[in-house]
This record gives C-alpha cells, sequence and structure tokens, in this order.
C-alpha cells in the first residue's frame, strides 16, 4: 500500500541555531514524510519519517580550479551577482555540490512541497525544478532585489509573527501568499513552570546570545552584573562558561528577569513564558535583531538596551524589568506551530 501523505523537502540554513530550532518546533505538526537538507548536523531525536541530507559547505576556501595550488575565497567570487542574489559563488565545489544533492533529490522525488528556511538560492532553484517554495521569512528590510526575487517565486511566505506586529512593505509583492502564524516557539503548549516563593532576590536567567564578544567575555560580563546586584542570583546558560541544559524550560519560566537576544527563537521563547526580560539586539544582517527590539520597546513588552550594559546600570535596569507587566498574547505562540505546519500542509496538497 502507497503511503498517502506528501513528501515535502526542508532547508535549514546553518547559521546559528534558529532554523534549526524552527523545523524541530513545526516538524512534529506535520502530516508528511520529510526530507531535510542542511550544512548542520542531525539534531537528536527526529521524529520518525524524517531523513537528513548533511550538505558541503560553501563559504570555507575551496581549491582553486587554476591547479597553482591557491585556495579561492568565496567572497570574492562574485557571490551575489551583482545584486541579484544572496551567495552563489562562481566555481566552488560545494556550492555546486550543495545545489546538486539538492536537484538530485528532487528530479528523482518529486517532493509536493518545498520549506526553505533560509535562502534565495535554494528557493529559486527548487522553483525553477516545478517545486512550489514556502519560503520563511524574518524581521528587518528585506527589500533588497534578492528578497523581493524570492517572495516573487514563493508559493507562501511563512512570517513567524502575529498579524499586525512587523510592518514589512517587501511582501507586498507576495500580499496574498503571506501567512502570519505567529511567534513560533519550541515551548508553545507547555505549561509554564511553578515560580518559587519569592524568599530572596531576583532569578535573573541569561540565554546564548544575550551578549556580544563570544562566551568568554559574556561569562565575565555576567559575573560583573552579578557582582554589581548583590541581590539576585544570575544563570548563564549555554557557551563554555555557561551551564548546558538540554530542556531550559523550567529556568526559563521560574526566572524573574531573562537576559537576552532579540532573535526570533528567543523572543517567542519569552512569549512562550511570559517572561519579563532585559533584551540586548546583536548585529545582524538586514536589521533583523533591530527591527524586533523596537517592536518590543514600542509594545512595552521588554526592556530593550544598545549593546551590553554598563556594570553601574544593571541594578536599575532589572528594576525596571521587574517593573514592567508585558502582554505577550499579542506574539501568537500559542498554536503557531500549528499554523506553519498547516500553511506547508496546504501547498503540499496541491496537486494537478
Amino acid at each position: 500500500m502507497s503511503d498517502a501523505r506528501p513528501l515535502v523537502g526542508w532547508y535549514v540554513h546553518h547559521h546559528g541555531a534558529g532554523h534549526v530550532t524552527r523545523f524541530t518546533a513545526v516538524r512534529p505538526h506535520l502530516a508528511a514524510r520529510v526530507v531535510v537538507f542542511s550544512s548542520l548536523p542531525a539534531p537528536a531525536g527526529l521524529p520518525a519519517d524524517t531523513e537528513w541530507v548533511l550538505l558541503p559547505r560553501d563559504d570555507g576556501p575551496a581549491a582553486s580550479r587554476s591547479g597553482d595550488g591557491a585556495d579561492l575565497d568565496p567572497r570574492d567570487a562574485s557571490p551575489t551577482v551583482r545584486g541579484l542574489l544572496h551567495w552563489a559563488p562562481l566555481h566552488h565545489p560545494g556550492h555546486s555540490a550543495r545545489l546538486a544533492a539538492i536537484a538530485g533529490w528532487v528530479g528523482e522525488h518529486r517532493p509536493a512541497a518545498f520549506v526553505v528556511d533560509v535562502s534565495v538560492e535554494v528557493a529559486l532553484l527548487v522553483r525553477l525544478l516545478g517545486v512550489p517554495p514556502v519560503v520563511v521569512t524574518q524581521p528587518g528590510d528585506r527589500s533588497d532585489e534578492p528578497h523581493l526575487l524570492a517572495f516573487r517565486a514563493a508559493e507562501r511566505v511563512l512570517a513567524p509573527w502575529a498579524p499586525g506586529l512587523h510592518a514589512s512593505p517587501a511582501l507586498d509583492v507576495a500580499a496574498d501568499r503571506v501567512r502570519t502564524v505567529g511567534g513560533i516557539s519550541r515551548f508553545a503548549g507547555r505549561p509554564r513552570a511553578v515560580r518559587p516563593t519569592a524568599s530572596a532576590g531576583p532569578r535573573v536567567l541569561v540565554l546564548p546570545g544575550g551578549g556580544d564578544g563570544g562566551a568568554g567575555r559574556l561569562a565575565d560580563d555576567v559575573a560583573r552584573a552579578a557582582a554589581v546586584t548583590p541581590g539576585a542570583s544570575w544563570t548563564l546558560l549555554g557557551g563554555e562558561a555557561g551551564a548546558w541544559v538540554d530542556d531550559p524550560w523550567e529556568l526559563l519560566s521560574t526566572a524573574d528577569v531573562v537576559v537576552t537576544a532579540a532573535g526570533q527563537n528567543s523572543v517567542a521563547d519569552l512569549a512562550a513564558a511570559g517572561a519579563r526580560a532585559v533584551v540586548v539586539p546583536q548585529g545582524r544582517p538586514f536589521d533583523e535583531q533591530g527591527a524586533t527590539s523596537r517592536l518590543l520597546a514600542d509594545r512595552g513588552l521588554a526592556v530593550v538596551v544598545d549593546g551590553w550594559p554598563a556594570d553601574e546600570a544593571w541594578p536599575a535596569l532589572l528594576d525596571r524589568a521587574l517593573a514592567t507587566t508585558p502582554d505577550w498574547s499579542t506574539w501568537q505562540v500559542e498554536g503557531a506551530p500549528a499554523r506553519a505546519a498547516a500553511v506547508v500542509a496546504e501547498v503540499a496538497s496541491w496537486q494537478r
């Protein structure tokens, strides 16, 4: 008996952990067979009927075609095609091999849909091969030519924020195909842990990416912040000096203040936990975290600072964060992973 569930391809970008985290949040809600393509290793605990194809990298030096022993730097190989694309370096074997792997699989298996999170080049490739792409977008200024090209090529544009939150005029080119599903958190739907009785000072949780300068510097910054706030207890997750916790939900949902960057997954996790927060946006392409942090400040959802604060600023910052009453319902995290899966299922169900 043939399997009636659709076959779906899924591209997961290798920058940071956010794209793979989003995939693992959405995947359990999608009734499909899924094959993932990524340069990242497969995460633990993949659901059944999920295959992970490891792609070669195309962002490092490679042997030059000249045969002179010199390495080819992809940054010097016309990667943007004079502004048409984001990353398509000439004569890079990793770039050729990764696109060939996707094209070969598409040609052999003819998937019903292909989720692209995120790559303009992969979105265009699968559409040229006759497969409808579901393109995941992100906050910030996406009005450049490559993004507009991907939005036009997309069968659906999946926006992981709630309707009315992010003003994104670039999406007007696909207005009838944009689906805003709410903030996607891996913790959506989980009951919050009970906060202990406040017998001591506030509990401050610092998430990876909450500061700039690397894990070692962040650990030093947190230690100094703790020294000037003797009534508070500070916990740093991740990094070389931080505690590694496979499931940080209890820590996140019982913290009195969370210090984090303004990445999509981090903010969605704040919303799922109903957390009070100090948000330290990091520099990202297209002003992604800047746009999100401005929205958080405008809506009164978090205390936003421009860069890691000076040591002496922390007592007042914690007081400000503790005084906030954020209404995270506006982020619409409940049901967002299922709504995202429904967008993919809708595209995958189209047959002619």
